[in-house]
C-alpha cells in the first residue's frame, strides 16, 4: 500500500487506520517518511520516524506506538530529541558541575574533593560521551571498575548522582531519568584505631626528638599535637588562623568547619602549645608554611615519618580525634559531652563511640569477678 502511494504537487500525510497519529509523509520528490502525531500536555508533537525502505511499516507503526504512549505519560519525543542532539558530554557537564555548583555552594574541602571523582575517575571512563547516552549500565560498571575501593566508589557515585539531578534541573536531560538510580553502594566498614597511653608516649617521643634535631619543621610538630590534644579535624587546625584563637578564655572560635561555625575549648596544654607558636608578621596563619605569608598544606609526609619513628605505621591523622574521643571516654565523660568536644551536629555520629563506654564496665566486672574467684578458691583466705 505504501509502495502504491503516488506523489503529488505538495506533500500529503497518509495516516493509518490502525493507529490513531501514524502517517507516512509522501514528498513530491517521491520520498516517503513514517510521521507520528500526538499531543504532550495541549501541545502538538509530530515526530519523524524513518524513511519507508529503510524500515517496514510493521516496525514504523511499532515505534509511532512507543512515541504515542510515552507522550501519553507525560514525555516530550520533540524535546527528548533536542536534548539527545545539543546534549553536551560528561566532560562538559563536569566542568559546568564544578563551575557553577561545587564552586558556588561547596566547602574548599569539598571542592577538592569532587574535583579529585570528576578528574581521576569520571572524565576517564565517561568524558567523550553524550550525557544522553549515559546508562544504568554505565554507571554501574564504572562502580564496579572501582570495587577494590568502596569508599571511593561509593563517593564517585553520588559525585555522578548530583551531576545527573543537576542535568535534570538544567534541562539536559528529562526528568527522573538519573541513571545512578538502583545502583547499590558497597558496603563501608568504618575504620577505628584509638592509640593506647603508652602509643601517645612514643608519639611524644618522636615529636620532641624532631624537635630537638630539626628533622621536621616547627609547624608541622605543632599541628600533630595540636591534632591529638583538641580532638579537631585536620582542616580545622590546618586553616587555624591567629584570629581565631582566643588564649584568655582558652578557645579557639572557628567561623567555618564541616558542621558550621563552632568554639573549640582547650586546657592549659593546649595554651602551651599555642604560646610555644610565634607568629610571623603578615601571615594570618597559626601553622605556617615556607613560603611568605602562606599557610602549611601538606602534613601527610611529616605525619608518616614520624608515626613511623613511634611505630605507628597503620595510624592515620584523623585516628587522633578517635583517639581524643577515647580518652574522653576512659575519663568518664559521656557520649553527648563528647559530642560537644567534638563538634559534632548529630548524636548518630558520636554513637559510633558507644562501645567503647563499656571498657570501664568491662574492667570493673572483671575486678569484681577476680575477686569473687579468688575468694572462692580459697586464695584469700574468705570459706568458699
Amino acid at each position: 500500500m505504501v509502495d502504491s502511494l503516488a506523489p503529488g504537487p505538495r506533500d500529503v500525510i497518509h495516516w493509518d487506520d490502525a493507529l490513531r497519529g501514524f502517517g507516512v509523509r509522501v514528498w513530491p520528490t517521491g520520498r516517503k517518511v513514517y510521521v507520528a502525531m500526538t499531543r504532550v500536555k495541549g501541545r502538538l508533537r509530530k515526530v519523524t520516524i524513518g524513511s519507508h525502505g529503510t524500515m517496514t511499516p510493521d516496525q514504523a507503526r511499532t515505534r509511532a506506538h512507543e512515541i504515542i504512549s510515552e507522550a501519553k505519560a507525560g514525555r516530550d519525543p520533540v524535546r527528548d530529541a533536542d536534548l539527545a542532539r545539543k546534549a553536551p558530554t560528561m566532560r562538559g557537564l563536569g566542568d559546568r558541575f564544578l563551575a557553577e555548583h561545587v564552586a558556588v555552594r561547596c566547602k574548599p574541602s569539598t571542592q577538592s574533593e569532587y574535583k579529585r571523582a570528576v578528574e581521576l575517575f569520571i572524565n576517564p571512563a565517561l568524558g567523550p560521551r553524550r550525557i544522553t547516552d549515559i546508562e544504568r549500565r554505565d554507571i554501574a560498571d564504572l562502580h564496579h571498575s572501582l570495587r577494590h575501593i568502596p569508599y571511593q566508589a561509593n563517593r564517585t557515585l553520588g559525585v555522578l548522582s548530583k551531576m545527573f539531578n543537576l542535568a535534570e534541573v538544567w534541562g539536559l536531560r528529562p526528568d527522573g531519568s538519573n541513571p545512578c538510580r538502583h545502583v547499590g553502594k558497597y558496603p563501608e566498614r568504618k575504620r577505628e584505631r584509638f592509640l593506647s597511653p603508652e602509643e601517645f608516649a612514643a608519639l611524644g617521643q618522636v615529636l620532641r626528638d624532631a624537635e630537638r634535631d630539626g628533622s621536621e619543621t616547627p609547624s608541622a610538630i605543632a599541628a600533630i599535637r595540636l591534632l591529638a590534644l583538641t580532638g579537631c579535624r585536620l582542616n580545622e587546625i590546618m586553616t587555624l588562623r591567629w584570629e581565631h584563637v582566643d588564649l584568655r578564655n582558652r578557645a579557639l572560635r572557628l567561623p567555618e568547619s564541616k558542621t558550621g561555625a563552632k568554639v573549640v575549648h582547650f586546657g592549659q596544654t593546649v595554651a602551651g602549645v599555642l604560646k610555644g607558636i610565634e607568629p610571623i608578621d603578615g601571615n594570618p596563619w597559626v601553622i605556617t608554611g615556607r613560603k611568605e605569608g602562606s599557610r602549611l598544606t601538606d602534613l601527610q609526609h611529616p605525619w608518616r615519618r614520624i608515626r613511623a619513628g613511634a611505630g605507628l605505621d597503620d595510624v592515620r591523622l584523623h585516628d587522633l580525634r578517635h583517639s581524643f574521643a577515647s580518652g574522653a571516654l576512659s575519663l568518664g565523660e559521656g557520649l553527648p559531652m563528647i559530642g560537644k568536644l567534638l563538634g559534632h551536629s548529630q548524636v548518630q555520629t558520636t554513637a559510633r563511640y558507644a562501645h567503647l563506654a563499656d571498657d570501664p564496665v568491662k574492667a570493673a566486672a572483671g575486678k569484681v569477678s577476680d575477686y569473687v574467684g579468688a575468694a572462692m578458691m580459697g586464695e584469700s583466705g574468705t570459706p568458699c
